[in-house]
């Protein structure tokens, strides 16, 4: 086989779902009609999310947990948002609770309407036409999340605010002629425009951002075929969204909030399977720029909570996205309308090669032993307006996990008068600049490492005090702290001590006398935010004010900014949690880890930036008595070297 091959998209529809299966599109339109049934709500409803309500702990332990559905929507006859659990074990609703003062992340469709709403109104016309341009069909329009920075004029509103390019062609990427200072703010609701900002007079740019293969001119002809070969199949195997691969098992979840969810991830040593994550997902991001022009003070956007990073997932395409023997998974969305759209090969999972695994050779008999690495991929890509982001989990057979977030895309961009250079900023074409900015990933990691009784431990390396036990100065030595509480587990990264952190389990002991752990260990890209903690950005954000929390299981805490971010001035997030400061002691951890990519853009950005990496790793770090990787079998020579 090879990379042109894949397996079915979907699991076959299993009778009984296991609780943490995804829904399935039947489920979903059940649970619809049951809604649109209910009394108390109009007949014009907008519908926000459905998603599966997972079962806690405590369901899971005592066995036949309840399947159910969590919705949010919007009745628009009294402009108020609902959250709705329905049961499909009994087929009715369990409870309908208005959210007064919430407004829930946009949905993929009001997008388009709200394109249309701008296009239609004669003052975004008239800021056109003042500009002198006249064709309105080249015109694209974004809406951006509003924020919540104190000066609303529309509070009371579902608003975003909407930015204006001017297309080329199909071939163009459709951001390299921005229109500046323009800003239309709609409400969603009505589908009105309440309000056009319309500053400065700067011209478009030159150039359009052309990038398909048939508008970049001559393409290179000197590539050969690379082709992945598996004859005899893929080494994983597949069961409903159970997946076993080497000595892993893990389960494959989707919601259209986090996109990608992993489930009772654990590693099958000597018959027995040990936990390792109960759950792992994206729980928010942050995208903050720095450049206070008017029309780019406000791009701080919460692409989970405010858009939902499964409903704007790919479709992945086989061979491009992913090489070798692919198995797909696809994920059902609830449309605004209440129907079921199905989002084919949302999720890719495969195995890939990953290098030299370990090797040694002995000098004095020149014999050499060597292991090649392999790791199963499991990922998915999203679209974000402008920006691409792809989300890569690796398992390795040493027992190393690593999440690698792949930035790609084009660049959020501006324009400049002729012979202006940006103060915050690059240019990256003529007349044309990409702001600075960040982007931040929040990830829930809800460790379970040989069980639910773990405790959490810094590890900072510090040199050895110039002394008589230090006779030349150059000994250095690992330090342990454990982080015994949630407040005092508020941690950020230091490269200087090469810190990372370890969860343990006090309960199971290795070969060598000490707990079971894995290490949390940081990419190379790490950063801070540099906005001032008085900033609306750090109040609504608080997450990304440190790189690493800790916080004991709550089974409602899957947001770490909030379950409602949009145009909430002041969420209820873990910034605001870790007061309470519960014990981390042996207990049921929870850890929040966010990475970030600090984003001076650059020409070589434009007009579609090449992949950007962020990462972190989890590691055994004593969870086995030895390499876990010593039983791997040589490999089998394939090809030969060149000639």
């Amino acid at each position: 086989m090879d990379h042109h091959v894949s397996l079915a998209n979907e699991p076959q529809t299993i009778a009984q779902p296991h609780p943490f299966d995804p829904l399935s599109k039947a489920e979903i339109l059940r649970a619809v009609a049951i809604l649109r049934a209910a009394p108390g709500l109009s007949g014009l409803l907008r519908f926000v999310s459905a998603a599966l309500r997972e079962p806690n702990k405590a369901a899971l332990a005592a066995g036949n947990p309840p399947r159910e559905i969590f919705m949010i929507l919007i009745d628009l006859t009294e402009r108020l948002a609902y959250e709705a659990i329905i049961s499909l074990n009994a087929g009715s609703l369990v409870s309908l609770t208005p959210k007064p003062g919430i407004q829930p992340g946009i949905v993929l469709e009001e997008f388009i309407l709200c394109e249309n709403a701008v296009k239609a109104d004669p003052g975004w016309q008239s800021a056109l036409a003042r500009r002198g341009i006249t064709d309105l069909d080249k015109a694209i329009v974004d809406p951006w999340s509003a924020g919540a920075y104190g000066d609303e004029k529309f509070p009371q509103c579902r608003l975003a605010q909407a930015l204006t390019w001017i297309r080329g062609s199909a071939d163009d990427v459709g951001y390299g002629r921005p229109v500046e200072g323009l800003i239309t703010y709609v409400d969603l609701i009505d589908m009105k425009v309440v309000e056009v900002i319309d500053e400065g007079d700067t011209p478009l740019p030159p150039l359009t951002g052309n990038y398909t293969a048939q508008s970049v001119g001559p393409l290179r002809s000197d590539l050969k075929p690379l082709d992945i070969i598996q004859s005899d199949g893929p080494s994983f195997t597949i069961d409903g969204y159970h997946v076993s691969w080497q000595k892993w098992q893990m389960r494959i979840g989707f919601t259209p909030r986090e996109g990608l969810v992993l489930h009772e991830v654990g590693y099958l040593e000597d018959g027995v399977l040990r936990p390792i994550m109960h759950r792992a997902s994206l729980s928010e991001m942050q995208v903050p720029y720095g450049d206070p022009s008017v029309t780019h003070n406000k791009k701080n956007v919460f692409d989970v909570g405010e858009y939902g990073m499964g409903r704007m997932t790919n479709s992945l395409v086989l061979g491009c996205d992913c090489l070798g023997v692919i198995q797909y998974f696809d994920a059902h969305m609830l449309t605004m309308a209440g129907e079921v759209e199905t989002l084919k090969n949302a999720i890719c999972l495969h195995e890939e090669d990953a290098g030299v695994m370990w090797k040694h050779t002995d000098w004095r008999s020149n014999h050499t032993e060597v292991r090649r690495s392999r790791r199963l991929v499991v990922s998915f890509f999203a679209t974000v307006g402008n920006y691409d982001y792809g989300f890569y989990w690796y398992f390795y057979q040493n027992g190393d996990i690593q999440m690698e977030v792949k930035l790609t895309g084009c660049l959020s961009v501006g324009a400049l008068p002729p012979g202006v250079a940006p103060s915050h900023g690059a240019m990256v074409a003529p007349q044309l600049y990409a702001p600075i900015h960040q982007h931040f990933f929040s990830f829930r990691l809800d460790m379970d490492i040989d069980g639910a009784g773990n405790s959490l431990y810094e590890v900072d390396t510090i040199a050895d005090p110039e002394d008589a036990a230090n006779p030349y100065a150059g000994c250095y030595r690992p330090v342990y702290t454990q982080l015994t509480s949630e407040a005092q587990a508020a941690r950020d990264t230091n490269p200087d001590t090469g810190r990372t952190w370890m969860i343990v389990n006090p309960n199971r002991l290795n070969a060598v006398g000490r707990p079971t752990a894995y290490k949390l260990i940081p990419g190379a890209d790490t950063v801070k935010p540099f906005a001032h903690p008085s900033s609306s950005l750090i109040k609504r954000a608080g997450f990304i004010a440190h790189s690493l929390w800790a916080t004991h299981y709550q089974p409602a805490e899957l947001f770490v900014a909030d379950d409602y971010i949009n145009q909430n001035p002041a969420p209820h997030g873990i910034d605001q949690w870790i007061k309470r400061d519960h014990s981390l002691d042996n207990t049921d951890i929870v850890l929040w880890y966010t990475l970030g990519a600090h984003h001076i853009p650059r020409p070589e950005d434009w007009p579609v930036m090449p992949v950007a990496h962020c990462s972190f790793t989890l590691k055994p770090a004593g969870f086995f008595n030895q390499n876990p990787a010593m039983d791997l079998p040589p490999p089998t020579p394939r090809h030969s070297c060149c000639d």
